[in-house]
């Protein structure tokens, strides 16, 4: 029998009275809590600074010598144990939301699935928003004691690294993480042994390893096929996020779903409710149902017991972000399958059909929407596009009764604020202002602030940024990695007294970063006034198959190396939660500029918001109902009947009409002392009303009041 080692030992030269610094550091609770954070920066800042605030890797480096002195330091050894105080009353989870309202949950109760979480960069199984987002959810779901438990994969590899050649192409890096520099350790059976389950992908038995990692109460399990008893194809299945071609991708989703329920069997946890975070996992409902069916169930019987306790939320209106698997594939994976499940093939195959699909492909959305009676989108826009986009599913029902809900998305507050700001809030709010977030008569104490505190921490924060962007260029140069021209590239020529707009997302061509871009003449007068200069920051990856995307980054790195913009636009290589964190907290205006209606809601612009940074957006996702005409600037789009040539046209104008007009006159309108005062003003309507509205205190609790206890068999309060 396997038995569990400990995947990343107590490090040896930990004196005894700090011996739970490692316990700490295993827990990303830490990674959320600004006195954790602190504690462990106190340990060794510059160290802290390039580990990229890894608490695992800094344990490991920093000096016996050190840890010695710090154990005989009073003022240290008081943070060290306050900080293990708040832990340990945070685990015992008395006094959560989900406990006062619904009773102390028992055990794990909702499985959510996703094939990928951000949760922090030590840990780098994402790629992007979806992955953030559900990282965000499971944090959110801790601090309100909502007994939830994420089923994700273990890519050894992660995604890709981004490297820009001297002639401005993305190429892609692999690199396999050190899991012994992460909070990852062996999941472990009721008995005690490893976890590890298996499944039949057509000729082939495939067997994974499960992994977890803790998130303050909640566990996160990882799936990894890179175990001894697999083959060298199958021990690759796993290693990158959203690598390989179709079949691949269908293995992967074979795994996450129909795995994931068997890991949970494996690990006795019995949910109530499934969770199924975009299509990539709705192969789950399969296996259910395959369950209830090899137990005596007719298929119609346990279709409906799966539907009723399935939530599947939907992300994207882009047709290129759902799933669809040629028949020929479905054949070879599922012949033999759709048998157990009491179906023939034709049966099967219906399940995922779309009228364009037909004959031709399985599509995982229509899986997933088929199987699911709980059904949303992320913002209040993207429900309605999401119900036009699916009527097609109920024939005859009107489109606005179509039963698709919809969950405006929100992010973790705690992990995006800069602790500057965080440290302002404590001041001005209360020193529990993250507990209450979605309390919108807290936030309304935002005008209580004092203009000039909040222009300080404003512009500290844009220093923090500016230091960042000079470092990761310096450190290129002195590695031989960048020439001249990609230093200025970089961002080395950017000031910090400069209003700078900030652009930083996947680089998909419905979200046209190159917008800015349409009238350069125009643009250069923004940039080059000697009396208000504009600067602009990008960042962000092209899927490495994604040709036009590819594309658009190489515009804009063109862009960056053009004398004539005067080395200000910059491009940051390698866009990750590392440096998402400096940019929406030190840019000025948060850009962005997608293709109405193509925008399901994004995050982003909520993080940057929450930091003080305010929005310059086109009117869809959630900026549409997070705009109130005073907190930032919207432009009203031209309708999607509207061909692409005259939306261009019409957005880029708007945009520079009102940067022109408003966004930079208001910006350098200063009082004697310097300070913006009408900008600050619009700051803090900005906080005020986005806050409370588009964090994830209020998004978690509304998946669990609208979603969550409609799909449970039993009461709420016996969860």
């Amino acid at each position: 029998m396997d038995t569990a080692e400990t995947a990343n030992p107590v490090p040896k030269h930990l004196p005894p009275g700090l011996i739970r610094l490692a316990e700490l550091s295993q827990n990303l609770w830490w990674s959320w809590r600004l006195e954790a954070r602190q504690l462990f920066e106190l340990i060794d800042p510059t160290l802290w600074y390039f580990t990229h605030h890894n608490p695992v890797r800094l344990l490991a480096e920093v000096t016996p010598e050190r840890l010695q002195q710090l154990a005989h330091d009073p003022t240290f050894i008081r943070h060290y144990s306050a900080v293990i105080r708040t832990f340990d009353e945070y685990l015992l989870g008395t006094g959560t939301w989900f406990g006062k309202t619904y009773g102390r949950p028992q055990s794990p109760s909702i499985a959510y699935f996703s094939a990928e979480f951000g949760m922090h960069i030590s840990i780098p199984i994402y790629s992007g928003g979806l992955g953030i987002l559900a990282g965000d959810h499971c944090k959110e779901a801790s601090d309100l004691g909502v007994p939830l438990v994420g089923i994700g994969f273990m890519y050894p590899q992660g995604y890709f690294h981004q490297r820009i050649t001297p002639e401005g192409w993305q190429e892609a890096a692999y690199a396999p993480f050190k899991r012994e520099e992460s909070p990852i350790r062996p999941a472990l059976t009721p008995d005690g042994t490893l976890c590890k389950i298996s499944v039949v992908m057509g000729d082939r038995t495939v067997t994974a390893q499960v992994w977890k990692v803790d998130v303050g109460r909640v566990a996160l399990y990882l799936l990894d096929t890179d175990v001894p008893e697999n083959t060298p194809e199958n021990r690759g299945l796993s290693a990158r996020l959203y690598g390989g071609d179709q079949e691949i991708r269908l293995c992967q989703e074979i795994l996450l779903g129909i795995g994931g329920v068997r890991m949970l069997r494996a690990l006795g946890i019995a949910p109530t409710v499934f969770h199924a975070n975009e299509g990539h996992s709705a192969f789950l409902t399969l296996e259910r149902i395959r369950e209830l069916v090899q137990k005596g169930s007719s298929h119609a019987e346990a279709s409906e017991l799966v539907r009723e306790s399935t939530v599947f939320t939907t992300h994207t209106p882009v047709p290129a972000g759902h799933d669809i698997f040629p028949h020929y594939l479905m054949d070879r994976y599922f012949a033999g399958y759709w048998e157990q499940l009491g179906l023939t093939r034709d049966e099967f195959l219906r399940l995922g059909e779309t009228p364009e699909s037909r004959g031709q492909g399985f599509n995982m959305t229509a899986l997933a929407i088929r199987q699911a009676a709980h059904v949303n989108g992320v913002s209040r826009e993207h429900g309605r596009v999401s119900r036009d986009m699916w009527q097609h599913m109920w024939p005859g029902l009107a489109a606005d009764l179509v039963p698709i809900q919809s969950v405006t998305n929100g992010i973790h507050a705690p992990t995006w604020i800069g602790p500057d700001m965080s440290q302002l809030y404590s001041k001005f709010l209360g020193p529990d202002w993250a507990e209450r977030c979605d309390d919108q008569a807290m936030w309304q104490r935002v005008s209580d602030i004092p203009d000039g505190e909040l222009w300080a921490v404003r512009k500290t924060m844009k220093r923090k940024l500016m230091r960042f962007i000079r470092e990761r260029a310096r450190t290129g140069w002195i590695n031989g990695q960048l020439q001249t021209s990609q230093v200025i590239a970089r961002g080395t020529l950017l000031d910090p007294e400069t209003l700078t707009l900030g652009f930083a997302r996947r680089f998909a061509t419905y979200k046209r970063a190159t917008l800015l871009f349409r009238d350069l003449e125009r643009l250069k007068r923004l940039l080059q006034n000697h009396w208000r200069p504009v600067q602009v920051v990008f960042a962000g990856k092209a899927h490495p198959a994604d040709e036009p995307g590819r594309y658009f980054i190489h515009e804009v790195v063109n862009f960056c190396n053009d004398h004539k913009l005067g080395g200000h636009v910059a491009f940051l290589e390698d866009y990750d939660m590392h440096m998402a964190k400096f940019l929406v907290q030190g840019v000025d205006i948060w850009l962005n500029t997608p293709r109405f209606p193509l925008e399901a809601s994004g995050t982003s612009g909520m993080k940057a918001a929450l930091n003080g940074v305010i929005n310059c957006s086109l009117l869809d996702g959630w900026w549409k109902e997070g705009y109130n005409g005073a907190n930032g600037w919207g432009i009203a789009p031209l309708p999607p009947s509207a061909d692409q040539h005259q939306q261009d046209e019409h957005d880029a104008e708007e945009l520079y009409r009102l940067l022109e007009e408003e966004v930079v006159p208001l910006y350098y309108q200063r009082d004697l002392d310097g300070t913006p005062r009408g900008w600050l003003q619009m700051v803090k309507e900005c906080i005020r009303t986005v806050a409370p509205q588009f964090c994830t205190t209020r998004m978690v609790k509304d998946y669990v009041e609208t979603m969550y206890s409609r799909a449970s068999a039993r009461p709420p309060r016996s969860w």
